[in-house]
């Protein structure tokens, strides 16, 4: 029978930055060989399956696409390098995050839950979610889901927590105008960077957004990353743009549309990943107690800072939380890689909920 680190080495080979096909491939293979679920591959290329009863609904999200291999992770052939050593593997998405779509494959498979269990591997997740969003708007909408990304180290080192909320991302651009001029009669234009940089005021004082979830603070923040204007060192800027990178929380923003009480300034939303935010805790305390029972150490709830598709779900009704290998500074990076041991915990940790799916 197929093992973790096998099957976790076989997705991480299959290199899916430009195209996923070949890994959504080799998932909707694997669960036609090795389950009786209903198994599909959508128009978008994810890969969904299930089995059991249609209520309650239980799934096991991730996805199968990954950010761009770093130099080091690829061979001469363009194929993706693979190595095991010191119990951990190491390549493109081992963290990031094929072995645990790996370990949800396998338990998904031997798990037998009284309600229904869903499979679900999305394309896209790397450019915003746009997998997952394509799935939901196709009617996509389990109850409740246990998310793969990484939720290990948090609390304490080695330690697989359970994560109930996320950050969001707001990114958004500022746009002041003005009328040009030459620089000797400033008085005859109109000054872009000026009405910018008075936006830029506004934004320093803003306040960050804040929220409790399940009695966790979560703190949110807004800075300004990129300012953008003028055209030559004797011209009044008729034109001046400033990117804003907002961390959002649950149910809250930052007014940045304050600026455009600025004359000559708007504002516009250049993409918005939401935050998560589990709103069940039953549902949250149960998978504290199977990752409790998985491990030596103590886990807890925690926090991420990062956005996932769990925001997209959980912004579509679905209860989400977040367990995982990976540890925070393990994935995107040219020396990516994961524990196996902390895969195979992650695994019983699946199966443990799943089997005692739905609670009573």
């Amino acid at each position: 029978m197929e093992t973790l680190p096998s099957l976790t080495r076989a997705l991480v080979s299959i290199p899916s930055h430009d195209d996923e096909a070949a890994a959504g491939e080799y998932i909707l293979t694997w669960l036609r060989d090795h389950t009786d679920a209903q198994v599909t591959r959508d128009d978008h290329g994810n890969v969904i399956a299930r089995k059991g009863q249609a209520d309650d609904s239980l799934a096991f999200v991730g996805h199968h696409d990954v950010v761009p291999p770093d130099e080091s992770q690829v061979d001469a052939d363009g194929e993706y390098v693979v190595e095991e050593r010191d119990g951990r593997l190491y390549g493109r998405g081992a963290a990031d995050m094929k072995g645990c779509v790996a370990a949800a494959l396998l338990a998904f498979r031997d798990a037998d839950p009284a309600g229904e269990l869903v499979f679900a591997s999305f394309v896209g997740e790397e450019q915003g979610g746009i997998g997952c969003q394509a799935a939901i708007e196709d009617g996509f909408a389990p109850d409740y889901a246990v998310v793969g990304e990484g939720s290990t180290g948090y609390s304490a080192p080695g330690t697989t927590d359970v994560a109930v909320a996320h950050k969001g991302r707001r990114g958004s651009t500022i746009v002041a105008e003005g009328a040009a001029a030459h620089a000797s009669e400033p008085e005859a234009g109109a000054n872009a960077i000026y009405r910018a940089t008075d936006a830029v005021d506004m934004v320093r004082d803003l306040d960050f957004p804040e929220t409790t979830v399940l009695g966790h603070e979560m703190s949110g923040s807004v800075a300004v990353t990129e300012i953008d204007g003028g055209s030559a060192w004797n011209v009044i800027p008729e034109r001046c743009e400033v990117t804003v990178d907002e961390r959002t929380v649950p149910g809250e923003r930052a007014p940045l549309d304050r600026v455009e009480a600025i004359d000559g300034v708007s504002w516009r939303v250049d993409q918005d990943l939401p935050p998560m935010a589990c709103g069940d805790a039953d549902f949250a305390e149960r998978v504290l107690d199977a990752a409790t029972a998985a491990q030596d150490a103590t886990p807890e709830h925690v926090v991420k800072p990062h956005a996932t598709d769990a925001g997209w779900l959980a912004q579509a009704g679905t209860d989400c939380v977040i367990v995982g290998a990976a540890e925070p500074g393990e994935a995107h990076t040219g020396d990516e890689s994961v524990s196996l041991a902390v895969l195979e915990r992650c695994r019983d940790i699946y199966e443990d909920v799943a089997e005692s799916w739905p609670p009573e």
